[in-house]
């Protein structure tokens, strides 16, 4: 498993960083992530297991683990359980056929 799922991790790795300030530093950034972030940097723990789930998954489809637990979160919150999940997707595609 790869260490780092950003794919333009290779194409900047060579980058020198060392002199570049945070985004708070910088007011018109800062201004531009609040109106626009949409998300909030939190520390959470999760089991072992489920973070290998979820990173493996990511992996698989070339995504970001991050992205694929935030989506879990989100339907988990809209009240959407796994059979809500599956009944749209077979309904979705039944009428593609």
């Amino acid at each position: 498993m790869s260490n780092n799922s950003d794919p333009l991790f290779d194409r900047y790795s060579e980058m020198d960083f060392s002199g570049a300030k945070p985004v708070s530093e910088i007011p018109a950034l800062a201004q531009l992530q609040a109106e626009h972030g949409g998300k909030s940097r939190i520390t959470m723990r999760v089991d072992n297991d489920t973070l290998a789930i979820f990173k493996a998954r990511a992996e698989m489809s070339g995504g970001n683990y991050q992205t694929l637990m935030n989506e879990a979160l989100r339907q988990f919150a809209q009240g959407q359980t796994l059979a809500d999940v599956v009944r749209e997707t077979i309904r979705k595609e039944l009428h593609q056929v």
